[in-house]
């Protein structure tokens, strides 16, 4: 396929984390593939993000929706079936937004789509102290991606230097190499929108723990396929706290997974159709 012709629509996750945003959309602002739109999908956010993504739209650099809804605790499932719906494009990327992109982000993802599959990438993990010193110019520059630079500011996380060091076909080895399923993760995943479409979206019914990957779950029940690019589809993942995160929210996400596997449940009957 042509994948020049490829549109995405980038489906950024986020809940009042404005200075993460910030420097997501910057990254997305440098970014060789042109053909994309972004969808802030905001799980309630105050007016500092709104600020955010006002600023960023006024730039004018990149096409910038802000899809909300009202604060109900961590509804993170149900605003990304609402941008989901929204997209404009036919081919979705799902991150957060404290995943910086490199400049070959979108081209990577844009190179490997294929009907029938879900692409899998990966993250450099980065430490709070790291995370908060990256400036706007440390991405433009691209500098943030640089494994010499991380390592002289203090990054020790050996997975993340070889991934950022990976290139060409060392890459594409380690992909084929690495033990780690090619799952859907809600960092770094593409998929066409028709297919996310026909299993329902995402389970409404899910909080923290594990609902990207049910969805993931019910593609693969449905025929799709994934394709692991973990080490060609680089992001940043700024460090944060995980105040959401419960043991009983990660315990019913489970129970659901699991009934998922059990019956190959494709079409979730809580997700952007309501059951009838």
């Amino acid at each position: 396929m042509n994948t020049m012709a490829l549109r995405f629509s980038v489906i950024i996750s986020t809940y009042n984390q404005p200075e993460w945003l910030h420097k997501v959309l910057c990254g997305y602002e440098h970014q060789t593939y042109p053909h994309f739109e972004i969808l802030v999908a905001d799980d309630g956010s105050g007016p500092e993000t709104k600020a955010v993504v006002e600023a960023h739209q006024s730039r004018g650099k990149n096409r910038i929706r802000h899809v909300w809804h009202e604060d109900n605790g961590f509804q993170k499932t149900a605003i990304l079936n609402k941008a989901t719906v929204a997209a404009a494009f036919e081919y979705l990327l799902f991150t957060d937004g404290d995943c910086i992109p490199r400049a070959d982000f979108l081209a990577t993802h844009a190179h490997f789509a294929k009907p029938g599959y879900f692409l899998s990438g990966g993250y450099c993990k980065l430490p709070m102290q790291l995370s908060k010193a990256i400036t706007e110019e440390d991405i433009a520059a691209q500098r943030c991606f640089s494994p010499s630079w991380l390592k002289e500011r203090g990054l020790k996380n050996r997975s993340a230097l070889r991934k950022l060091r990976a290139k060409g076909w060392k890459a594409a080895l380690l992909d084929w190499a690495t033990p780690t399923n090619a799952s859907f993760n809600g960092c770094n995943t593409s998929v066409w929108k028709a297919d996310v479409m026909a299993v329902n979206g995402a389970d409404e019914r899910m909080q923290y723990g594990g609902e990207d990957r049910e969805l993931g779950e019910r593609l693969f029940n449905y025929g799709i396929q994934s394709r692991q690019i973990r080490h060609r589809a680089v992001l940043a993942h700024l460090d944060h706290a995980r105040g959401y995160a419960t043991q009983e929210s990660i315990d019913r996400n489970e129970a659901i997974r699991k009934e998922t596997r059990k019956n190959r449940t494709v079409r979730t009957a809580y997700g952007i159709e309501p059951a009838r």
